[in-house]
């Protein structure tokens, strides 16, 4: 038996055991998720088709890993304008293998993942930045095209607040970078030529 379910804007065809890259969902490795958009489900003369969706189906599926697509190059150039921007895209993905279709209102046999909800208790402690940020009132990071408000926020946060410190990123501490922030490799090497002009 098989189910189209839709997530993330997009519709997809499953059946049990099936592996798949959706859109990023919350959940960690383990994880029982439900899909409770099911536009169509079972086989044959027997399948159902939702108006939008099949009253009482339930697709549960198991979270396998986080992770990201391959990273998506966005390069725009204006002739004779000497203006020239290229920014990169990773999307967040979360692989899920389906464990059950469930129709008629039928309970899956694991449990849900709970959302998490906001507690009264005193936060964790935050973790620790990536970089440690110089003394002094860092450079206006927003200058350097493809750096925006939020995204020097960002750089801000794991203690990159220079000039000086984009111009001197190696390799390892990029793909540092690139591992644990939403910017790609390509996108802060960008950064740091531009850095390294607006440094000297």
């Amino acid at each position: 038996m098989f189910a189209v379910i839709k997530t993330g804007g997009k519709q997809y065809r499953v059946a049990a055991n099936d592996l798949l890259k959706v859109e990023k969902l919350a959940g960690n490795a383990g994880d029982i998720i439900e899909f409770a958009q099911v536009l169509a489900v079972g086989e044959g003369d027997n399948a159902e088709i939702g108006s939008p969706f099949v009253a009482g189906a339930v697709v549960t599926a198991e979270v396998v890993e986080q992770g990201k697509a391959k990273t998506v190059i966005a390069f725009k150039k204006r002739r004779r304008q000497n203006s020239r921007r290229t920014r990169g895209h990773r999307q967040l993905l979360t692989t899920v293998r389906i464990a059950e279709i469930l129709t008629g209102g039928a309970k899956p046999a694991g449990k849900a993942a709970a959302k998490k909800e906001a507690k009264a208790e005193a936060p964790a402690a935050a973790a620790a930045p990536l970089f440690t940020a110089p003394a002094g009132e860092g450079d206006d990071l927003v200058v350097i095209k493809g750096i925006g408000p939020v995204a020097a926020g960002q750089l801000k946060e794991q203690g990159i607040t220079t000039f000086a410190q984009l111009a001197a990123l190696s390799d390892a501490d990029i793909e540092k970078i690139d591992a644990n922030m939403p910017f790609s490799s390509d996108q802060i090497r960008d950064w740091r030529e531009q850095a390294k002009e607006l440094s000297k």
